[in-house]
């Protein structure tokens, strides 16, 4: 459908990668992947047409459309939401037009006269059009779209430059999808979405008929959806055909498979050199050592690509809080007329570990920033624990950093001495290497900046973390180091965060905000939410029929949909422990695969068997692989027709 043709491409005097190949199918669900800087944005602007390439050529069919949603969203204003979303039905609202002018002309028109017949066939043939463009579900697509993404329906008539930068994203995307062209280039799609927002993208992504790549940091929103993956690194661009966990087990092993291969390579090279300098000067050995010397220069090289620098950092440890770290009782909040809080009364416990999910206007930042004490609310009281110290970090922590200070002197000058010596390595870890680290605050990025302000409050002394979005300017790899060191935290924290893959492991309680309540569960993010399908579905089910007759007759395309993708949600997790136990199949497989071809490499040469001993315990090896491989296989059939049996019988 669309090719890349040995695509090449630089910036300042770096590759990004060189001479690369690749089709897009029609229903291509494609992850690109790498550090940042590697070329990732690149490479999508390249294939939406808005950047050319120094070498190699975009191919594509006439049919073929490509829509690409950038991280830095242009900014909509001069129409209500609606009119704005409305223009990515524009061959519509063209057809529309002209059938309200000949409406007007036939109004004048004399219906005696031959004009009047001639423009009442103009008329029916835009009808026609209208219906073969399917402009009678523009309103419902359009509504069921912003819907999905977070608007109310109150929104669709006020004025698109009322809305913030992470819902001006939001309504950018909201005009892609409704334009549905045959490949959506979606970069970092999520980053301003809330947890809800996000599952309804993924569901519709799933469902898309089309193509979708797609730059994303977070890991589950990746796993969810993709099929293959590009990963970018050091000026190549690798294919993986599965998603980012297949992607991470599969790099792994391709690395350890090169490392294995440049060992026996080396092994090899040692072994013929020995050879040769042995026999280098005996007549009755020439015709061997020239042989060898013939083979020493026919053999590949084998480059092992550098590996990143594995990155861990480790928070200074907390001086320890009371059993109570902050309590909020009866807390009323609003803004002009708008009310946020009625009543809130929580309890944050030495220990816990929160996530903070919701809708967008919940209040979920304002009840960070009132356990902070940077906000202000009407009644209620703030109660701080005994011995609690807080560290705040929020998206506008940047603008406090003093502009005439360089990155590494930020942190110079709140670091205590123990961690000193370590502060280079944490600005590594958030994406400031080398000479990075000196540059000056004023001219660092607005993402750069959050960035060196969450370092910054990692390397307080507190007990009480609370963090609001402090993952959206991360990679994957400055993710896994934040997860890694909150794993071993031993303070309590507070996070306001989407991120189901860098939430899961680490926390143990989630807050649901929702219009004038907060609701406290137990357990992971993944368990919250599959005890909301569980409720969802246990009201369903104690519905009485009637009342289920009449709401089903009744029941919109948006509920559809989304009962629709609760059945995805609930054989997702019905599946998870099988599709864990075939991913670890599947790598064992792969390991003992790679085994066993070395065997057989060994095997081949004659020289092996001069050594008796060594050759018998390999064979017996290999005799023992082979039921080992059968066994994996058969277990990995049973596996997948269980999946199938699930996915027919849901």
């Amino acid at each position: 459908m669309l090719s890349l043709d040995h695509i090449t491409m630089q910036f300042a005097g770096r590759t990004l990668f060189s001479d690369f190949s690749h089709v897009i199918g029609p229903t291509d669900r494609i992850g690109v992947v790498g550090a940042n800087g590697s070329g990732k944005t690149t490479l999508l602007k390249i294939i939406a047409g808005t950047l050319e390439p120094e070498a190699g050529s975009v191919g594509k069919a006439r049919y073929v459309t490509a829509g690409y949603l950038p991280q830095d969203t242009v900014v909509a204003s001069g129409k209500t939401l609606y009119d704005e979303a409305s223009t990515a039905f524009e061959d519509v609202l063209d057809v529309q037009s002209k059938l309200e002018e000949t409406r007007q002309q036939l109004s004048v028109l004399d219906p005696t006269g031959p004009g009047h017949h001639e423009m009442l066939e103009i008329y029916g043939e835009l009808q026609h059009k209208l219906e073969d463009l399917d402009a009678f579900r523009m309103k419902s697509k359009i509504e069921r779209v912003l819907m999905g993404l977070g608007f109310s329906a109150g929104d669709f008539a006020r004025g698109t430059e009322e809305f913030s930068g992470g819902w001006q994203m939001r309504i950018a995307l909201a005009k892609l999808l409704l334009r549905e062209p045959s490949v959506l280039l979606l970069d970092e799609p999520t980053n301003h979405l809330d947890l809800e927002s996000l599952q309804w993208l993924e569901n519709y992504l799933q469902g898309y008929n089309g193509a979708v790549m797609l730059v994303s940091h977070d890991r589950a929103f990746l796993d969810n959806l993709t099929h293959a993956t590009l990963a970018i690194s050091h000026g190549t661009i690798d294919l993986y055909q599965g998603n980012y966990a297949f992607y991470e087990r599969e790099h792994r092993a391709r690395r350890e498979q090169t490392l294995n291969a440049l060992k026996n390579r080396e092994r090899k090279v040692r072994q013929t050199e020995r050879f040769i300098e042995r026999f280098r000067y005996k007549a009755t050995k020439a015709r061997q050592v020239q042989s060898r010397i013939k083979q020493l220069e026919k053999l590949e090289e084998i480059e092992l690509p550098p590996e990143e620098e594995e990155i861990r950092f480790h928070f200074p440890q907390p001086p320890q809080s009371g059993a109570v770290v902050m309590e909020l009782r009866n807390v009323h909040k609003q803004y002009g007329s708008l009310k946020v809080f009625s009543g809130l009364s929580v309890t944050i416990e030495r220990g816990d570990h929160i996530a903070v999910v919701g809708n967008n206007g919940a209040g979920k930042s304002t009840f960070a920033r009132i356990l902070a004490g940077v906000e202000s609310f009407e009644r209620g009281e703030r109660i701080t624990g005994y011995h609690a110290m807080t560290a705040y970090f929020a998206q506008h922590q940047a603008e406090e950093l003093d502009l005439t200070q360089d990155a590494l002197q930020t942190l110079e000058e709140i670091a205590v001495a123990e961690m000193r010596p370590k502060l280079r390595t944490l600005l590594g870890a958030f994406l400031f290497h080398g000479d990075d680290v000196f540059k000056k605050v004023g001219v660092l990025s607005g993402g750069e900046k959050s960035r060196l302000a969450l370092a910054k409050m990692l390397l307080q002394p507190a007990n009480f973390l609370i963090m609001d979005e402090p993952t959206n300017h991360l990679d994957m790899k400055s993710k896994q180091v934040l997860q890694d060191a909150l794993a071993e935290y031993e303070g309590t924290y507070v996070i306001v965060a989407h991120d189901r893959a860098f939430l899961d492991p680490i926390v143990t309680k989630v807050f649901e905000f929702s219009p004038g309540r907060v609701r406290i569960f137990p357990g992971s993010v993944t368990e919250y939410i599959e005890k909301k399908l569980g409720e969802q579905r246990g009201a369903a089910e104690t519905e009485p029929v009637q009342s289920r007759d009449r709401r089903s007759a009744a029941i919109s395309e948006k509920e559809r949909k989304r009962m629709e993708a609760e059945r995805r949600q609930e054989l997702s997790v019905k599946t998870k422990p099988i599709r864990e136990e075939i991913e670890k199949l599947e790598h064992d497989i792969h390991v003992m695969e790679a085994w066993k071809a070395e065997i057989e490499t060994l095997m081949g040469d004659p020289g092996f068997y001069r050594n008796g001993d060594e050759a018998k315990k390999v064979a017996h090896e290999y005799q023992r692989l082979q039921p080992r491989l059968d066994q994996s296989y058969a277990r990995w059939n049973a596996l997948s027709e269980k999946i199938e049996h699930l996915k027919n019988s849901t």
